[in-house]
């Protein structure tokens, strides 16, 4: 494919609907190659299986189970070897598997934040970010072999993409690094201790820094001490932290300057960088730019500020009956003072 026809795209969820992607996976002619953290939609499920039925070469690889033991994808896993669709685990050699990808024919490569799942398609703000630059696409289709195959894959300095293990936290550390005057984040999880100290110093060194973060309540147990441990600390140095009000933050984002973006699977989690698959991708086009900055200034519009002081985190944590407060060193005893 010659570099004048190469493009990317962006679809934003719930806005685009899940569409586009039920509509390049019915134009696929050739191959199809799935990686997915869940993957439960039936409306993916039935147009993976069609695809399948024309005579596509259909390759799925799901994760096999959550860190707790939870499996998500045995349900669809049974479909889809009915009709005889070759699916593996991802590769063990990761801790899991959290990559969101697809490609289309070897030809276009879809690098996500969301799963396979109804909710995020549906009720999530999400993203992915659609390629068909032939070295960018040729690396996720080499990540792809590699873990199917289960062989080590190593892309070198000079990757393309952003990859976890690997890259990951070098390449993102790096892109808040070169920011001048504007960083805005959506993730939802703030954990690695390397990135928060990155964002600090943009900080201090005068870039307006917005963050957006899941609620407290909304963290499981055993990540709520890393995580708002995160946030306090950036909201101590100024750093505007706010949640979303009318969807779930599901996608991993970042943007800086107006002209560069970040997408794809990667948490901002010790977890993410040194124990998973992940997969991302820095972005310039200015078609893409445009519209991410168009729904961040619209999600901060309708978002709130979170309350991180003691007694903020404390109401989040009692409102919804989640618990956990009692590992965040949190004055328990004023409140309760407060409320004799």
């Amino acid at each position: 494919m010659s570099k004048s026809n190469s493009t990317r795209t962006i679809i934003i969820l719930p806005d685009d609907t899940k569409k586009p992607i039920l509509d390049a996976i019915g134009k696929a002619k050739k191959s199809l190659k799935i990686k997915m953290f869940v993957f439960s939609d039936p409306d993916l499920i039935s147009a993976t299986i069609e695809a399948k039925k024309r005579g596509v070469k259909v390759q799925v690889m799901l994760n096999p189970a959550r860190r707790s033991g939870e499996e998500d994808n045995g349900e669809t896993r049974k479909l889809l070897e009915e009709v005889g669709i070759e699916v593996k685990d991802s590769n063990p050699a990761f801790g899991l598997t959290h990559e969101k990808s697809m490609i289309i024919d070897d030809e276009t490569a879809f690098i996500k934040s969301l799963n396979w799942a109804t909710k995020n398609l549906t009720v999530t703000r999400d993203y992915a970010i659609t390629t068909n630059h032939k070295h960018e696409v040729d690396e996720v289709v080499a990540g792809f072999i590699a873990d199917w195959d289960r062989t080590v894959f190593d892309p070198g300095e000079h990757a393309h993409m952003i990859w976890c293990t690997g890259n990951g936290r070098d390449r993102i550390a790096r892109f808040i690094d070169e920011a001048k005057h504007t960083l805005f984040v959506q993730n939802e999880r703030y954990q690695d201790s390397v990135i928060i100290e990155r964002l600090v110093r943009a900080a201090m060194r005068g870039v307006k820094v917005h963050i957006m973060a899941r609620p407290p309540h909304s963290l499981k147990k055993d990540k709520l001490v890393e995580s708002v441990g995160g946030l306090r600390i950036m909201d101590d140095v100024g750093i505007k932290v706010h949640t979303l009000r009318h969807l779930k933050l599901h996608g991993k984002m970042l943007i800086a300057d107006g002209n560069r973006a970040i997408v794809g699977s990667i948490n901002l989690a010790p977890g993410s960088f040194d124990d998973r698959r992940e997969l991302a991708i820095e972005v310039h086009d200015e078609d893409i730019i445009e519209r991410l900055q168009k729904i961040a200034h619209e999600d901060w519009q309708n978002s709130h500020p979170l309350d991180l002081t003691d007694e903020g985190l404390i109401s989040d944590l009692e409102e919804k009956g989640e618990g956990g407060d009692e590992n965040l060193g949190l004055n328990l005893k004023k409140k309760h003072e407060d409320d004799d």
